[in-house]
């Protein structure tokens, strides 16, 4: 086995890497080596210079920041593994510089627009009923699209209120609540289906997660709404969870992040919300200090493109 192949086997075996994940560097790689061997290079052989020049010459046909961003990682993360396995001396790709990564916030809707997508969903009868339960699931829990797909009937406890989540990212495994508006709409979508996914398709078969896009986005669209996706219900859920007093470790845990600063980036909090917790919350809010009578804080509008920006 060539080492291309033993590394996404360890990617698969031992990252518990996703199948997008695999796809995506096994074309980058595969990319890599074929340029290389045009210059009688195998891949462990690689140098600092070949990499840059390959990283040029791709950037000028594809220069998306993102693009650029996975073909490093998939580098670093390959030549990582050799290091370890002994197939190189050092890692070329170390010295590799990227774009840096612009600092989105989420798309998020408020509480009307998303009872009206999650209520309203397109098409009729039993794609009606899964439809419906697909959104107030990926709204009320916080799935990812993949995480979704991978359901199958035992996964959901509707007398508990929990979604079993066995295809989280990284392999990893959670329980995750939902709330009884989400439970109702699975309980009508599961009498009505039989099978062992969660989620079926008009022939019976897994629905994909192209498929689950296309409802989100057709469903965004009949409610007036539109670039709605799944990741904007979880991002949503996230945000609607810290407005209404969740500590951002119960959001992490509910998100399967493996880092709490992934879960700040849903941290949608106006400068009176700031102002409101830290007057109930810390200790040194009010009395002996400058405004101790109560008097609200000022913000000025400087201060309030500081933290949205910052969130």
């Amino acid at each position: 086995m060539r080492p291309l192949e033993r590394f996404l086997a360890f990617l698969r075996a031992e990252r518990g890497a996703s199948t997008h994940t695999i796809r995506a560097y096994r074309g980058d790689l595969e990319a890599l080596e074929i340029a290389l061997a045009d210059q009688d290079t195998d891949l462990v052989e690689a140098r600092l210079s070949q990499l840059r020049g390959h990283l040029a010459r791709l950037s000028r046909k594809a220069p998306a920041p993102s693009t650029t961003r996975r073909r490093l990682a998939a580098y670093r993360t390959f030549f990582r593994w050799a290091l370890r396995e002994e197939l190189v001396e050092a890692s070329p790709a170390e010295r590799l510089a990227g774009p840096r990564a612009q600092q989105r916030v989420p798309r998020f809707l408020d509480l009307p627009e998303v009872l009206d997508l999650v209520e309203k969903p397109v098409q009729e009868g039993a794609l009606g009923l899964r439809n419906r339960a697909l959104l107030e699931l990926a709204y009320g829990a916080g799935l990812r699209v993949s995480e979704l797909a991978g359901l199958d009937r035992g996964d959901i406890d509707l007398r508990e209120g929990l979604v079993h989540v066995r295809s989280g990212k990284g392999g990893k495994q959670r329980l995750v609540p939902f709330g009884p508006p989400a439970a109702e709409a699975l309980a009508e979508w599961m009498e009505s289906s039989s099978g062992e996914a969660l989620f079926l398709n008009h022939r019976g078969g897994r629905l994909s997660t192209r498929s689950m896009y296309r409802i989100v986005r057709n469903s965004g669209v009949k409610n007036g709404l539109t670039d709605v996706h799944p990741h904007a219900l979880r991002h949503t859920c996230a945000t609607h969870m810290l407005a209404g007093g969740a500590d951002l470790r119960a959001i992490q845990e509910q998100l399967g992040h493996a880092s709490l600063s992934t879960t700040q980036r849903y941290a949608h909090v106006s400068p009176q919300q700031l102002v409101d917790v830290y007057r109930a919350a810390h200790p040194r809010a009010s009395g002996g200090e400058p405004g101790g009578d109560g008097a609200p804080i000022p913000v000025s509008s400087s201060s309030s493109s500081k933290i949205k920006s910052d969130s």
